[in-house]
């Protein structure tokens, strides 16, 4: 089964910045586009955006302080995250998605073994 690994979180005021990074074990990910989602403290997890495999495409429910690429030779998928708040303060995950970003948007990944996450907390 394909595995995602999420890495980049930490600890970071208000307004400042992240980059997190996605790989996948034992398999390449450029065959596969590549959602991120996120849970708050309490909350259900919730998709964040998507990049298509290729990375023409793209979805963001930040568009403005959130963006993704990918680096198919480093076979990594990044998350930039710029003017962070704490209410972005949570766990992030990045999970294989479809090229239209359809499991994002349904906050939910068919079969998939969610990772340990990356923490991401968002605090002066």
């Amino acid at each position: 089964q394909v595995q995602f690994v999420e890495s980049g979180g930490g600890l970071v005021q208000p307004g400042g910045s992240l980059r997190l990074s996605c790989v996948a074990s034992g398999v390449t990910l450029d065959a596969y586009a590549v959602g991120w989602f996120r849970q708050a403290p309490g909350k259900e997890r919730e998709g964040v955006g998507c990049i298509s495999s290729g990375g023409g495409y793209r979805y963001s429910i930040v568009a403005s302080r959130f963006t993704f690429s990918r680096d198919n030779t480093e076979n990594t998928v990044y998350l930039q995250m710029n003017d962070l708040r704490p209410e972005d303060t949570g766990i992030y995950y990045c999970a294989p998605d479809r090229d239209d970003c359809t499991y994002v948007r349904g906050n939910y990944v068919p079969g998939y073994s969610w990772g340990q996450g990356t923490q991401v907390t968002v605090s002066p």
